[in-house]
């Protein structure tokens, strides 16, 4: 079937174009979403008419778009999983998973702008490529962690470990500190109270003599 484009849709045609597609692509989805219309004269008419305002529609949405691709790149999403010893996940993490994190975060991302060859079964960090519009996409970076809910958005728990080593080092020197000065403290020869006392004691036996 021939249909009319209101929209630019990627690996089909821009807005005007008079593209031939499969009747249940066309009736199932590019007609109910409001993408296309069919190809009549009153149609083509009407769309001549309202083909600046359909225009400048598109590129506000790109711009849109182009706004929430920048907060994607600054995110950092986290997700939270299951796995052994080894960092192998016991089940996978899904383009749904990684959309679920972002919405937490406050950024809407539809699974299906999630653009994963296959889903995610190994703990690591992976660049995720997201098309959000046919000239929109961009990278998100995904932390495939191992931990407890509680800890979800947050990566301070991956440091813990390395900052228990920096502690470490300093925690040795005032080890090695303290015992090296009770070393160098002189032994205790006696107080000058002793003293005098010894010196009392030998005039005592002088005199008894």
């Amino acid at each position: 079937m021939k249909l009319l484009l209101q929209r630019n849709i990627e690996k089909l045609g821009n807005i005007g174009d008079i593209v031939e597609v499969a009747a249940g692509y066309g009736r199932n989805y590019l007609l109910p979403q409001g993408l296309a219309v069919e190809v009549t004269a009153d149609n083509v008419n009407r769309f001549e008419g309202m083909r600046r305002r359909l225009i400048a529609l598109e590129q506000e949405t790109k711009e849109k778009f182009e706004v929430l691709a920048k907060e994607i790149e600054k995110a950092s999403c986290t997700v939270v999983t299951n796995a052994s010893e080894e960092g192998h996940l016991y089940g996978s993490v899904s383009a749904r998973d990684i959309a679920a994190q972002f919405a937490a975060e406050d950024i809407e991302v539809e699974p299906k702008s999630i653009l994963l060859a296959e889903p995610i079964k190994e703990l690591g960090i992976y660049m995720v490529r997201v098309r959000l519009h046919p000239d929109v996409e961009c990278e998100a970076k995904v932390w495939v962690v191992k931990g407890d809910e509680s800890q979800v958005g947050s990566m301070d728990f991956l440091n813990e470990d390395d900052e228990a080593d920096a502690d470490a080092p300093e925690a040795a020197e005032d080890g090695e500190g303290g015992e090296g000065a009770g070393s160098e403290e002189p032994a205790n020869e006696g107080s000058p109270e002793d003293e005098a006392d010894s010196e009392t004691d030998s005039e005592a036996g002088t005199d008894e003599d």
